[in-house]
């Protein structure tokens, strides 16, 4: 990687990178490019975009797929000088008509020169969109593209990327990154996982529409010249023992996903064949609470493989913040304390014996990244995290109010809350997880994930929200069965009990809900807005397995 403020991606669009080599998956097998034809393809559908009126400047819509297209159309939009807007993929149990709502407002705000999809996304693209902007597809520009054009990448300091965040709590917001910013991250995840530039190989499934997959992988490889085994997240949810086999296949050493992913993929795994020698070195786990079980079974179940609880790297990050803001180092096994719950919740942090009753086991997310400080506005209490870096946003596109309300004197507000215990950040869970029941704060990932460990519910697969009406707010508790001839009251009856035994509070009623049914982000966030909004007068839209009334 070039020093100064870019990143090797400007030099790599001219020169082409040295050795490196893109592995993509064709929904059959995986193919190969090596980076120097990506280069060639990116500078020929440059040229398209330059013909379809992308000039130094100008904002470019994309639906970022997992696809070879996507990677080289990517690429040809900085060659062409244009921004990217990377916008959402469709949350899980979202309508075509609600996300048809979702792009056309967020097109509405950006203002593109031209909106670029998938033949297969160009469908979900409401007519009042393509009825005022071109709607272009990627193989179409690389097979119309022509010779090489000229480059003109935007400037240090100029917006080259708006990150659509996944809208896990209303409508998402475009985090506008300067290439000056994605240097600095990319700087912080080398030294963050330990990398040596030319001598990795990184497998991801995550969506390169999440920053996590287009920073933490797509691009990190792209920039320090890196192998790159690019899969695809529907992939995985069809094969989720893919995810390792295809690292043990590819000589994999550095991956990225969330806590829920290694669940499934260790699930799946099951007593089947375990894939031959794991060189994985770095896992980085982000985007959601990590749970110590599931790194704990995860590591035991590919132990003979040569999996060791030193490759995993909890991390915290956020689009404002192009990504990382903190991580385990490399080679460092993650670390694990046990808090008093009800302190928590009141705001302190007080450590207590492991099993201790009342005690609730936190994962740490590690020290903050190389440059960045993280703080609370008082030292040692659970409260807001405030983060400064070289690698924040600068600010959300065309939300002056939103930008002045967040980012404030250099300080990011996260509104995560956390704590920070011997230098290392402990993620506590985010704003909207956090609901007040009789005056007190209650933590919803708390009460979940022991919903979730009682057995005939899903991981993943449990949302508590609280329903303001008339009188106090209800509490709903959403759960997606693992068997649908279960006795959901039973189920409920037991739910509602360890409510009252961990937390003290009453749930108001039970929903039960398909697999899939509980709105998720792509990355697997809970949209407790649209949880709400289900309860809400249309309640045709819940298509429930079962309701049941507990208070």
């Amino acid at each position: 990687m070039t020093t100064g403020t870019h990143f090797r991606l400007w030099d790599a669009l001219v020169q082409g990178p040295d050795r490196g080599t893109l592995h993509h998956w064709n929904g059959e097998r995986f193919d190969q490019l090596p980076w120097r034809r990506v280069v060639d393809d990116a500078h020929r559908m440059a040229s398209a975009l330059r013909s379809a009126g992308v000039r130094p400047g100008s904002r470019v819509a994309t639906v970022l797929t997992n696809s070879a297209d996507t990677v080289r159309g990517l690429l040809a939009v900085w060659l062409a000088g244009g921004a990217i807007a990377s916008l959402p993929l469709p949350s899980r149990g979202q309508t075509p008509e609600e996300y048809g709502k979702t792009l056309g407002a967020l097109c509405a705000q950006l203002d593109p020169e031209v909106i670029i999809a998938e033949e297969r996304m160009a469908a979900l693209i409401p007519e009042e969109v393509s009825a005022q902007l071109p709607v272009l597809d990627w193989a179409r520009l690389l097979a119309t593209g022509g010779s090489r054009c000229e480059p003109s990448p935007p400037g240090d300091d100029e917006v080259c990327f708006i990150q659509y965040s996944s809208g896990s709590t209303s409508l998402p917001k475009g985090c506008s990154l300067t290439p000056r910013a994605i240097a600095a991250q990319l700087a912080m995840i080398l030294e963050m996982t330990g990398g040596t530039p030319g001598r990795e190989t990184i497998h991801s499934w995550l969506p390169l529409s999440h920053d996590m997959g287009i920073f933490g992988t797509l691009l990190y490889a792209w920039a320090y010249d890196y192998d790159f085994v690019l899969s695809s997240p529907e992939r995985f949810g069809m094969a989720p023992r893919s995810w390792f086999r295809d690292m043990a296949e590819f000589e994999a050493t550095m991956t990225a996903g969330t806590n829920t992913a290694l669940h499934l993929a260790t699930r799946a795994q099951g007593r089947g064949t375990l894939p031959r020698e794991l060189r994985l070195r770095a896992c980085v786990i982000g985007a959601e609470r990590i749970d110590a079980g599931t790194l704990a079974a995860t590591a035991d179940t590919f132990r003979s493989s040569g999996l060791t609880e030193a490759a995993f790297l909890p991390a915290y990050g956020m689009a404002e913040a192009t990504l990382a803001v903190a991580g385990t180092p490399s080679h460092a096994p993650p670390v694990i304390r046990d808090f008093d719950a009800a302190a928590l919740s009141a705001g302190e942090v007080r450590e207590v014996a492991a099993g201790e009753p009342g005690a609730t086991r936190l994962v740490s997310n590690g020290p903050p990244v190389r440059g960045v400080t993280v703080t609370t506005e008082q030292p040692d209490t659970v409260g807001e995290l405030l983060v400064t870096s070289p690698s924040l946003s600068v600010g959300y596109h065309a939300n002056p109010e939103r930008t002045a309300q967040r980012f404030r004197d250099g300080v990011f507000h996260t509104g995560d809350l956390g704590f920070l215990r011997d230098g290392e950040v402990y993620f506590a869970g985010r704003a909207d997880d956090l609901i007040s029941v009789g005056g007190r704060n209650v933590y919803t990932g708390e009460i979940e994930a022991a919903i979730e460990a009682m057995g005939p519910v899903r991981t993943g697969g449990a949302a508590l929200v609280d329903v303001a009406g008339d009188a106090p707010s209800r509490l709903v508790l959403f759960l997606e069965p693992k068997r649908l001839n279960d006795d959901f009251a039973h189920i409920a009856d037991k739910a509602a009990a360890l409510a009252r035994d961990k937390a003290g509070i009453a749930l108001s009623e039970c929903v039960f809900l398909n697999r899939g049914a509980l709105p998720k982000t792509p990355s697997g966030k809970v949209q407790r807005f649209r949880c709400r909004a289900l309860l809400g007068p249309e309640e045709d839209q819940l298509k429930s397995l079962a309701r049941v009334q507990l208070a």
